[in-house]
């Protein structure tokens, strides 16, 4: 083909998409990585500094980790308690006196591990020049929220919904239509990224997502249910500017902006107009962020 051919061919992509949807958890952020690691450096200083031996070490780090994936939050008390007793029940009553000095650790090399790196920051700046971005991610309200604040994801998205504050969770379609309409898009102008066949890429073909890109934890894994089937496999983000290609093409002038401009809100604000409080989350955590 081509040069000026392909060129007319990526063109022709490009304004066919305006939107690009996010997973959040093991997709624009490492979390089961981050989550090991941290635990993997927890089990280290456990054995050096407080001379716990080595396998007691590693069974406390593995009981909290497991613990904490499976119920990330607790709305009965705040993220810092809900996690100190997590951490308590794991060092056991023979080094719960250590509780809140590793919560502190855990939480600092947590987001030190979490933190995005300057290429996937300066990809999302780029992306964000020609097309919309949004995050959708299942999850307690609390502990997500968490994250998008600290990693200061705020800056770089125009829609973050959370299913915590919402009925809906992925792959739910209206989960998609919420975040569709927050933008003033149409869901065939969207693509939807994420590393869960059955929530994220499900989610998308139930809601008629116009593109769907899977990226799974590990390049050698295969599609393990052939129902589901992404339109891309990618295994880094970057692998997206082959999908989708910056061009001189702009979707920035939206309804985003106008919504904006209309309600009077700032950007923070309204990030927030579809997060809905005091929801029960007893059984909300079907399919969120893998323990975070």
């Amino acid at each position: 083909m081509e040069k000026n051919t392909v060129a007319n061919v990526l063109s022709q992509f490009t304004k066919r998409f305006s939107t690009i949807i996010f997973d959040l958890d093991n997709t624009l952020i490492a979390t089961r990585k981050a989550d090991l690691k941290t635990c993997n450096k927890l089990s280290s200083i456990l054995q050096t500094k407080y001379n716990v031996p080595n396998e007691t070490a590693t069974e406390i780090t593995s009981s909290y980790l497991h613990n904490f994936r499976q119920c990330p939050d607790n709305t009965d008390v705040s993220l810092d308690v809900w996690r100190q007793h997590l951490w308590s029940q794991a060092l056991s009553h023979k080094y719960n006196y250590l509780t809140q000095d590793i919560y502190q650790k855990w939480l600092e090399l947590r987001y030190k591990y979490l933190e995005l790196k300057p290429d996937t920051i300066g990809l999302l700046q780029s992306l964000r020049s020609c097309y919309h971005l949004a995050i959708i991610t299942n999850g307690p309200s609390n502990a997500q929220w968490e994250k998008i604040n600290r990693l200061h994801l705020t800056n770089l998205f125009d829609c973050i919904l959370v299913s915590g504050d919402l009925p809906w969770e992925k792959p739910m379609a209206e989960i998609f239509y919420a975040a569709c309409n927050h933008m003033g898009v149409q869901p065939s102008q969207c693509v939807m990224i994420g590393d869960k066949l059955e929530t994220d890429i499900q989610g998308a073909n139930v809601a008629r997502i116009g593109c769907s890109v899977w990226m799974p934890l590990n390049r050698d894994t295969t599609n393990p249910n052939s129902q589901i089937k992404p339109d891309f496999t990618i295994f880094d983000l970057k692998d997206l500017l082959n999908i989708l290609p910056i061009s001189t093409i702009c979707h920035r002038d939206s309804a985003v902006t106008r919504t904006r401009r209309n309600s009077g809100t700032n950007k923070r604000s309204t990030h927030q107009l579809l997060r809905i409080p005091d929801l029960d989350l007893d059984n909300g955590n079907s399919n969120s962020s893998d323990g975070s």
